[in-house]
């Protein structure tokens, strides 16, 4: 009305719009509080923002929340910046669930160890149980690069890696080598390595190796993805994260790989684990 000088028609135009004459009176001295609204909402957008585009794209608000608060300091609710999400436009890019993961069923079938774990990855103690599985990485002009791994289901660190051009039994030889240097003798009494019935945990050499480590194993039942599902989940958010496709060589692959493992474990925040990196988090359990 002030923008076409209408005088003495706000009754007039309200019962129009079917809204009270109290109503719009109300919203119209509430200018000044919704212009301040407005330019905070836009300042907390743009440390948002920040976040998102240093993950490209990859941040829910959840993992935004975490890193406002460990690093700016910042208490934002995390139902507020969904909305300003929203609001930006700022939308994540969202990990599709494995269709197989929803047909895979519990089998009674005969196994080759018995599953220790039952699903329980996290038992409270770092260095008790470990995860290891085999995962494809394609990169190049179509070449393929495959990654092993150890990941401490207490703390979520991965521990021990491994990446070679070829699916040989030395793969997961070398993890555990490595695995076996870096904790220097110190094996939990109960210490146990899970993993799934593949061939390469099967082999002879590997459960003699994994034996005289002093490590109860461990294997999850015949095609049940979920039995090592910490291990599948790593595996998915690095692959989320991280782009081979440019990757020329193995070295470039290997060194990509050493790179997404030391931020993980050193600077990705996660929500169930108290908010803290991976890294954090054992000192945490190690503390209490």
């Amino acid at each position: 009305m002030r923008a076409y000088g209408l005088k003495r028609m706000t009754r007039y135009l309200c019962e129009l719009v079917d809204v009270s004459p109290s109503g719009y009176y109300r919203w119209l001295a509430a200018e000044d509080k919704r212009q301040l609204r407005e330019a905070a909402d836009e300042e907390d957008v743009a440390l948002i923002r920040q976040h998102f585009e240093a993950l490209r794209g990859r941040a829910g608000a959840l993992v935004i929340k975490m890193r406002l608060e460990q690093l700016d300091g910042i208490i934002m609710n995390h139902k507020k910046i969904r909305r300003l999400m929203r609001k930006a436009c700022l939308v994540a890019v969202i990990r599709q669930a494995n269709p197989y993961r929803k047909m895979a069923k519990a089998t009674q079938e005969h196994q080759t160890c018995p599953n220790l774990l039952e699903r329980q990855f996290d038992q409270g103690k770092p260095e008790k149980v470990f995860l290891t599985d085999i995962t494809y990485l394609r990169y190049g002009n179509g070449q393929w690069a495959y990654l092993s791994c150890v990941k401490d289901g207490a703390t979520r660190q991965i521990l021990a890696d491994c990446v070679a051009a070829t699916l040989e039994l030395p793969i997961v030889e070398r993890t555990m080598q490595q695995l076996i240097e870096r904790l220097d003798g110190n094996i939990h009494p109960e210490a146990i390595l899970h993993s799934d019935q593949g061939m390469h945990y099967t082999h002879p050499k590997t459960r003699l190796l994994i034996a005289e480590a002093g490590f109860r194993q461990s294997m999850s039942r015949k095609g049940n993805c979920w039995d090592n599902a910490s291990m599948e989940s790593f595996f998915g958010h690095m692959k989320d994260d991280v782009d081979f496709s440019d990757c020329q060589t193995i070295h470039e692959v290997r060194a990509r790989v050493k790179a997404y493992i030391s931020y993980y474990n050193s600077e990705r925040y996660q929500w169930t684990l108290k908010k803290m990196t991976p890294d954090e988090f054992r000192g945490h359990l190690l503390a209490c």
